[in-house]
């Protein structure tokens, strides 16, 4: 039987690190993906091939980075790859599982994963996790089912996934959609078939430099912060807004002045937005009447990366509603 070729980047994050050079510094990002690996040792059921292509930790993930990895990802494809696999920190993970599903245009897999103990620690799960990506990435039934994280023996979809606690080692959630399936005894069980995926947005020529930031709404919002955003240069914004998708009326107000996309995700991180339920200045509908995008079943984060991959992209206003419709309808 052939085995599975599957590729693993390394970016860094606390599965790479280990202590800097005095116990005060902490530990910080120093291993490779050949270290990585290593710990794993030879007996493993496909061929894997390693490349170690940043060192930090993701909190400072940029989108020169994915757009690297991206494309050395699409090499890999080109030679042969079956699957990949992506390492970094916890901290951005979901945001980059989402940006692979928003931008990979094959049905190869792209799984993501790191660790909440580095290796310095007791009972480390970096080996396991790395493990368990690479056993999805290899497994033919993953094939079709976009970007995935690979986290805890949990196979979560990269559109629902999202990092749901500072510390423990089941740090990362699908609520309320639930995982994709799990890793026992080295094999991948799915729960349900791989289903439709929309097209792969274009990156190729993307320009990242806009700012698009993300505002939260709350208590005594007056709309002042917003507005600041706005008067700051944002070509979009993402309000993480309460509930089903509600503001302050200030905050209404500033919506409606707005001369660029605003985009409206609920706060809670489950749940979808609503349309047409609430009436007052400030409701769902009212931000809809005032040309605001409802983010649908998307987060607040993974609604700010479709909008920053579109307005990149030189995404009209119109292309935007329809991006998020299309995306962030639990349906589609």
């Amino acid at each position: 039987m052939t085995r599975a070729l599957v590729a693993v980047a390394a970016l860094g994050g606390t599965i790479s690190m280990a202590p800097g050079r005095s116990i005060e510094a902490g530990v910080v990002p120093r291993l490779t993906a050949e270290d990585l690996l290593g710990d794993l040792g030879t007996d493993l059921p496909m061929d894997v091939t390693a490349a170690t292509l940043a060192g930090i930790s993701s909190a400072s993930m940029d989108y020169e980075t994915l757009l690297r990895t991206r494309q050395w990802g699409l090499q890999q494809v080109a030679a042969g790859a079956a699957g990949l696999v992506v390492v970094q920190g916890t901290d951005t993970l979901e945001e980059t599982a989402y940006f692979f599903e928003l931008t990979w245009p094959h049905d190869v897999p792209v799984v993501v994963t790191g660790a909440m103990r580095n290796p310095s620690l007791p009972s480390a799960d970096g080996p396991a996790n790395l493990l368990a990506a690479l056993t999805v990435a290899a497994e033919p039934r993953s094939r079709g089912r976009g970007a995935l994280v690979a986290f805890n023996d949990d196979v979560h979809s990269a559109r629902w996934v999202r990092k749901a606690h500072a510390s423990h080692l089941e740090a990362f959630s699908s609520n309320p959609a639930g995982p994709l399936g799990l890793v026992a005894e080295r094999a991948v069980h799915y729960f349900h078939p791989a289903g439709g995926r929309p097209s792969a947005l274009p990156v190729e020529s993307a320009d990242f430099s806009a700012l698009v930031p993300l505002v939260e709404a709350g208590i005594s919002d007056s709309g002042e912060l917003l507005k600041l955003v706005l008067g700051g240069g944002a070509r979009g914004v993402v309000v993480a807004a309460n509930g089903v998708g509600h503001v302050s009326c200030g905050t209404a107000d500033v919506i409606a002045d707005a001369k660029v996309p605003i985009v409206v995700a609920s706060r809670t991180g489950a749940g979808t937005t609503f349309r047409a339920t609430y009436g007052f200045h400030g409701s769902e509908s009212s931000l809809i009447r005032l040309g605001a995008t409802m983010a649908g079943w998307l987060d607040p984060r993974k609604a700010r990366v479709l909008l920053q991959i579109l307005l990149a992209s030189g995404a009209s206003r119109e292309h935007v509603e329809q991006e998020f419709r299309l995306r962030g309808d639990l349906d589609r």
